[in-house]
């Protein structure tokens, strides 16, 4: 019976170039390449924002050009996959220029991540969303280039650095404590809503959450977040550390229901303040959709100061 014979055949690049033609095509090198050719880093945490900033970076762009290179890698099927400069092509883009100086090199997709990560965490402005899903996805590729320890290392998988836990490289190499990044890397446990009121407290908009509930919370299972999200929307306040705790201590012992939710929701905080609630529906036609919250009740602060003042003028003018 004849045996299928297996062959390590060459590729045709290997019978058709020199060995120098392919050692050359492996090095990093500089290249204007055309926007359409590169691709945005799967899962990219950090999101590129059509602000001022970046309307002064493309009004730069369309005068000088991108003076700093971006980073790319080849991608298999063809074109490149952008590692470092996810801004400076969207400012090329509205700068209408359709091509880009990039550095080419090759990078595994846990090289890439890594670099991807410590380019973007150098910016001055960074959600905290953006910071918590950076932390996971270079710890994820940290821990995957370690690989499994040796059979004389004892050490569990993703800690095989000298002895040390992969977060604990990680936290020497940031701006951020070992603790703190575990706190950030939590917050990806958090809804999209709930998540959103965490970077909310960054940006001064409303509702907010703070750091430490919001970690407390991200232990909850996604169904009981949703219902704390209805009644976060229902009582128009957000939760304290204190609250974030019971809410967890519940939900680990299996008592964590919406009545319960909303009964410690409806808990009154030392700090609490007395407020004066007004529906929606009463005021949305005085303002744009997707006003901010902060917005509205500024312009009515300002609205009454302004009815009362009149009164004033006219209470002397009798």
């Amino acid at each position: 019976m004849a045996k299928e014979l297996k062959l390590n055949l060459p590729s045709a690049d290997d019978l058709f170039s020199t060995q120098e033609e392919r050692d050359d095509a492996k090095l990093e090198r500089v290249m204007e390449l055309s926007l359409s050719e590169i691709s945005d880093f799967p899962n990219h945490p950090f999101k590129v924002r059509m602000d001022a900033e970046m309307q002064e970076m493309a009004e730069s762009v369309k005068q000088y050009g991108v003076l700093v290179p971006g980073l790319v890698r080849p991608k298999e099927g063809g074109g490149y996959e952008m590692v470092a400069g996810h801004r400076r092509k969207t400012a090329s883009e509205l700068a209408e220029r359709g091509i880009m100086p990039c550095i080419i090199r090759d990078l595994t997709d846990d090289e890439a991540t890594i670099i991807m990560v410590d380019s973007n965490l150098q910016r001055e402005k960074i959600l905290l969303s953006e910071k918590a899903f950076a932390y996971k996805m270079k710890l994820e590729a940290m821990k995957r280039q370690a690989g499994r320890p040796s059979k004389d290392n004892y050490v569990p998988v993703g800690h095989n650095f000298d002895g040390k836990p992969a977060r604990e490289i990680l936290a020497e190499k940031s701006p951020d404590s070992n603790t703190q990044i575990q706190r950030y890397i939590r917050l990806t446990e958090l809804i999209p809503e709930l998540l959103q009121m965490v970077d909310n407290a960054a940006s001064g908009e409303k509702p907010q959450i703070a750091m430490r509930p919001a970690v407390e919370l991200s232990y909850l299972p996604k169904e009981e977040q949703q219902s704390l999200y209805t009644a976060i929307e229902s009582e128009d306040c957000t939760p304290s550390h204190v609250q974030a705790m019971k809410m967890r201590k519940f939900s680990e012992e299996g008592r964590l229901s919406e009545d319960v939710i909303f009964s410690i929701m409806q808990e009154e905080k030392p700090n609490q303040v007395e407020q004066f609630k007004l529906p929606k529906e009463k005021i949305s036609r005085f303002f744009a959709p997707g006003t901010p919250a902060q917005k509205i009740e500024s312009d009515i602060v300002k609205g009454l100061e302004l009815l009362r003042q009149r009164e004033r003028q006219r209470n002397d003018a009798r």
